[in-house]
Formats: C-alpha cells, structure tokens, sequence
C-alpha cells in the first residue's frame, strides 16, 4: 500500500482531516470507521495512527478548525468600517464561500458536532453560541441606525443562519448557478428582507 500524501499546501495531517471529512459527511461519524477512512486514502490503517489519536480527534478537529475559520473572519468583520448592512452581507458571503469550496468540513461541522465527547461539545457549542450573539449584536447595531427594519434581531440572525445552512441541501447543484450568483442573490433576499 501507498503512503500518506500531504495536501499540496499542507500536511500529511491535512489530507487525514479532508478525507475524514468526506468519509464523516458520507456515512455519518458513527457509522465511518478508521479502515475506512485508510481503505479510502490507499494505506494500511495503522499508518494512520502515526499521525492520529483515534476517529473522535478527527471530529474534534474538524469541528474546531470550522469554528476558528468562522471566528477569525467574524472578528475582521467587527472591527472593520463596514455599516451593519455591510457586515451582514460579509459574514453570509463568508458562509456560502466556505459551504462552496470546503463542504465536506463545514458539512460535518454542522451535523456530526454532537457526537463528540461531551467536554469537545460543549466548548463547541459555547463557541457557537458566542458566535451568534456577536452577529446578533450587529443586526442590534443595523436596527439602531435605522438601516434595518425594526425586529427581534435573534430571530432575524437564526433566520439568515438557518437559510444559509439549507444550502446544504443544493449542494449536489453547484452547476446550477455560480458562486457569485449563489453569493449575490442570497444577500439581496436575506437582507432586502429586513432592510427599511
């Protein structure tokens, strides 16, 4: 059998973490086993655990490399000049971006975070709660400058995050319409719809 290949801008690790993502989103966290997941990269499974603890690391690690990536570009947005408006649009082309181009990741960070240990999911689950009051707090800011229509700003936060995760549904139709598009048509309607 082969050896590990690293990704052409990473690490041996890297390519575990992609391939185990697609393995994770396929069949689900439970039902994927780390044969698998060796079977599917053309090595011997113990050639994997030089680099890896075990399957529930891999979990871990995808769904907190997710986070971090989603976190990072929430900061830069925060403490940038952009008005409310543009902000909102920023974090929802940030979404689909990564949705588009890292589905397999973004996927599992989604759907399979609850089968993590309960220490991992907690954390994860605190990160994304701080993540939702920080997007949140900047439909506050819209409402109060009069740039968004006067509304219960969670409710219109977990409405965009809601409408934005349902692109997992289209994925399988990326040829349906481009990024840009995607990208564009999207802002238009989530925020035309709570704009004055």
């Amino acid at each position: 059998m082969a050896k590990i290949k690293a990704l052409t801008n990473g690490t041996k690790k890297d390519s575990i973490l992609k391939n185990a993502a697609a393995l994770f989103r396929k069949k689900g966290f439970r039902a994927a086993s780390v044969r698998e997941l060796a079977e599917m990269m053309g090595v011997e499974a113990p050639s994997l655990y030089n680099h890896i603890g075990s399957k529930g690391e891999l979990l871990q690690e995808i769904c907190f490399s997710v986070a971090k990536d989603f976190t990072a570009h929430l900061k830069t947005v925060l403490v940038s000049e952009q008005n409310a408006t543009e902000k909102t649009a920023s974090i929802i082309r940030f979404h689909i971006s990564e949705m588009y181009n890292d589905f397999d990741r973004v996927y599992v960070s989604d759907n399979e975070w609850k089968q993590m240990n309960k220490k991992d999911a907690d954390d994860f689950l605190t990160l994304r709660r701080s993540y939702e009051n920080v997007f949140t707090g900047i439909i506050e800011e819209g409402i109060k400058k009069k740039l968004f229509a006067k509304m219960h700003s969670r409710i219109a936060m977990l409405t965009i995050l809601s409408a934005l995760r349902g692109l997992e549904l289209r994925q399988q139709n990326k040829k349906e319409f481009s990024l840009q598009e995607l990208e564009e048509n999207m802002i238009q309607h989530l925020i035309n719809g709570i704009t004055i």
